[in-house]
């Protein structure tokens, strides 16, 4: 219980009680390597399982926000498809993008538009096909996440970029590869026990020193295999509703407390340092103030670890460590299951899979199953509050977004 605090309605300012925004219904499709189907069964998946943990119908939801990043999946304008074929006209759609971080961006939408009375219940499906392109086009096109003029042109690529980082907290605070490595092996230890996992093998310390095993092989000095999660296909869904259809259409809905989103320069020369996130300080920040609490209210987390350097920053960008830090809390095993702060319990992104626009639905689900006691044998002991980290390209854009439970 170590989050508990009162939580207190919003007020519009002008003395008329808002009320709060929960979330009532979370789900994810499992991430595949190369999902068989379509675009729009794919949504499917993640929709089934959100639909029948609620219990409410199609009428009830009064607007979709379909989330994901262009290019990778051949349909244009996805949100139609899928609005059209899960049964949601005449509803309106919308269709939100921020990269990586997408679906937390259409959380923080669907909370706007229930907070501000102009729908009582919003759907947020996250979803990506990233295997109809090969895997040389995916990374082009991630590259064309930043500046097509003066950056991507020069072959920049994601690992590269975590590794300009990696390289800068080595510098500057004596971070090594075992360090990371570790961050790994937590991953693993927990991605064999998530069904929806994409890699569900053990993965040991040992496994990077070894030169015939694809763990230790180079990617971006200093990043190895190890070091990199994979591209996939999937979906994640969540409802958000008001107060009051929360309690009538929930049993155990879990209130959204606090949100903080930010962004960056985009390109590299802009930025002032290279051994954190600045953007995920900021939205830390933001919903912490938001929610009235600090770092030391949270009892479980998900965070962005599209490489292990991206979770080592995470735990000291949010406050869980000091800066340079964040290592003793792996090698304590403090941010295990049974430790001070679990994070990434679920796998993280290292195991799970990043299928872009479904990333950040699939970590919020993770912590509405923790808060609700629902998470089986990742299950952390009595959470009361949880955070969410997500990351949208190389810290352009953060958000981070806190939840609890009453």
């Amino acid at each position: 219980m170590r989050g508990a605090i009162p939580f207190h309605s919003r007020n519009d300012g002008k003395g008329k009680d808002m009320g709060k925004v929960g979330i009532i219904g979370v789900g994810q499709s499992a991430f595949f390597r190369k999902y068989p189907g379509s675009l729009r069964e794919l949504a499917f998946e993640a929709y089934r399982e959100t639909m029948a943990g609620t219990g409410i119908a199609n009428s009830d939801i009064g607007a979709t926000i379909i989330c994901s990043a262009p290019e990778y999946d051949k349909q244009r304008s996805p949100a139609g498809v899928i609005a059209e074929y899960l049964g949601l006209n005449p509803q309106p759609t919308l269709y939100v993008e921020s990269l990586c971080s997408s679906s937390s961006a259409g959380l923080r939408l669907a909370y706007s538009l229930v907070k501000s009375g102009l729908h009582d219940v919003v759907m947020v499906l996250g979803i990506q096909i990233m295997s109809q392109i090969s895997s040389a086009e995916s990374q082009e096109r991630m590259g064309r996440g930043a500046d097509i003029q003066w950056e991507s042109p020069f072959g920049t690529m994601m690992p590269a970029y975590y590794g300009m980082h990696a390289r800068a907290h080595m510098a500057k605070y004596g971070t090594t590869l075992e360090d990371l490595a570790r961050i790994r092996v937590k991953a693993a230890t927990y991605g064999q026990l998530n069904e929806k996992a994409m890699y569900r093998k053990p993965v040991t310390l040992e496994m990077f020193t070894d030169p015939e095993n694809f763990i230790s092989g180079p990617v971006s000095t200093p990043l190895r295999g190890g070091d990199c999660c994979a591209n996939a296909d999937g979906a994640s869904c969540l409802i958000v509703a008001s107060e009051e259809k929360a309690k009538a259409l929930c049993t155990k809905p879990v209130w959204i407390l606090g949100l903080g989103s930010a962004t960056a320069p985009v390109n590299m020369a802009g930025r002032d340092g290279f051994s954190g996130l600045a953007v995920a300080v900021e939205a830390g920040r933001q919903a912490y103030a938001m929610a009235g609490i600090t770092p030391q209210h949270v009892d479980v987390a998900e965070v962005h670890d599209c490489f292990t350097i991206a979770e080592l920053m995470a735990y000291e960008n949010l406050g869980f460590a000091k800066p340079g830090e964040g290592r003793e809390l792996i090698a304590a095993r403090e941010t295990y299951q049974e430790g001070r702060i679990p994070v990434n319990v679920d796998g993280g992104l290292l195991s799970k899979g990043h299928p872009v626009g479904a990333t950040g639905g699939s970590q919020i689900r993770t912590i509405v199953r923790q808060l609700r006691g629902e998470a089986g044998d990742i299950q952390v002991k009595d959470p009361v509050i949880g955070l969410v980290h997500n990351i949208g390209g190389v810290g352009l854009y953060g958000y981070v977004t806190i939840l609890g439970r009453e």
